[in-house]
């Protein structure tokens, strides 16, 4: 096939083009090639054989100028951050794919796959279940909670305590900016796709770790805030109490997931979870870095936290899984392979100081009073 993928200088982007030049489909990629993200404009690292555009995926003749040469569509390009222009999230997010469908319409185009990303925080702090009122997708943390270090979520009927489950595709609840942004993305493809008869997935990424991974975005997870410190002789700081659970997905298996709902119909007009399938708290995970730099220093627990941040979320990935993809690789191996990427890179502690003196000046890392 030939196949557009949108924001393919990126992280997930760049993956997934190499996976499909490596199969003999032809690729065009459609990038902004924006700071800070690309700092440097053109990545080293850009597939070898793909027709690179620079261009705004909003820009409505160059995008239906490229739409008209391509028989599928990955659609990556998206803004972001964790940055308060909270109307950025929507116009990129949101506007760009009404675009993408609206050319699609216009011009009558026979496109064999759609494939938009979405992500885990379209799902908020996910599904919990107390033993007496069952299930419950709670709100977001109060502030006053956050400043008194109360981390957990309590029953909102009888205040006792919650235990999280696997949170599976059903479940909608986005809590912050891109959250928000990322699930009107999934309804207007989902939507239009069945509509208009566009085979459509919508997979709802959760936190992707590997190689290419911008260092130079403030807000790009754990792995690349871990492997900085390490690396640069220090121990980082592990926000709340150091026992937040998420789940980390290789990229390596997410690419192979993207691969697998191009071509199997069963996907079409689907939602899907792509995330690790285990969980770990960020304390657990903080260790596996450690290890792998061979510090005896572990994480430490400071009482600071991240204003918006959810406590808890784990992916239910048995949907996907019926088509035959499982995760393969470990949170050791994304890092193994993102602490190799680094190796030789220099700025590395200006950076690591920006990215957090950005986010204290946001008023995003916060102290708790007690």
């Amino acid at each position: 096939m030939r196949v557009l993928v949108t924001g393919g200088a990126g992280f997930i982007g760049s993956h997934t083009c190499d996976r499909l030049v490596s199969l003999g489909h032809d690729v065009v990629v459609l990038d902004s090639l924006t700071a800070p993200v690309h700092r440097d404009r053109t990545p080293s690292y850009l597939t070898p054989g793909v027709d690179l555009f620079v261009g705004d995926v909003r820009n409505r003749d160059l995008l239906a100028n490229l739409l008209r040469r391509v028989d599928a569509v990955y659609h990556f390009a998206a803004y972001q951050d964790y940055l308060t222009d909270f109307s950025t999230f929507t116009d990129v997010n949101v506007t760009s794919t009404a675009l993408l469908y609206e050319t699609i319409v216009a011009e009558r185009l026979d496109l064999r796959r759609v494939v938009v990303a979405s992500s885990q925080s379209a799902m908020g702090e996910g599904l919990y279940r107390c033993a007496t009122h069952g299930e419950q997708t709670p709100d977001m943390r109060p502030e006053f909670a956050l400043a008194r270090s109360r981390w957990d979520i309590a029953c909102r009927v009888c205040g006792g305590p919650l235990e999280l489950q696997a949170t599976p595709e059903r479940i909608a609840n986005p809590q912050n900016a891109y959250g928000m942004s990322k699930y009107a993305e999934e309804l207007v493809a989902i939507n239009l796709g069945r509509r208009y008869d566009i085979p459509t997935v919508a997979l709802r990424y959760s936190i992707v770790q590997g190689p290419r991974q911008s260092v130079f975005n403030a807000y790009s997870g754990a792995c690349r805030i871990f492997n900085l410190h390490y690396l640069l002789g220090g121990a980082p700081t592990l926000y709340e109490d150091g026992l937040a659970i998420r789940d980390y997905v290789n990229i390596h298996d997410v690419v192979d997931a993207n691969l697998l709902v191009l071509t199997d119909d069963r996907a079409a007009g689907t939602v899907f979870n792509v995330g690790g399938g285990t969980a770990y708290t960020t304390e657990q995970f903080a260790e596996v870095v450690r290890r792998q730099y061979g510090s005896r220093e572990p994480g430490r627990v400071s009482g600071e936290y991240r204003f918006g941040d959810t406590r808890h979320i784990l992916s239910d990935i048995d949907a996907i899984k019926q088509l035959g993809w499982a995760p393969r690789r470990t949170p050791a191996d994304s890092v193994a392979e993102y602490a190799e990427w680094l190796a030789g890179m220099e700025g590395l502690d200006e950076i690591l100081a920006a990215a957090d003196a950005k986010m204290r000046a946001l008023g995003v890392v916060r102290k708790a009073a007690t």
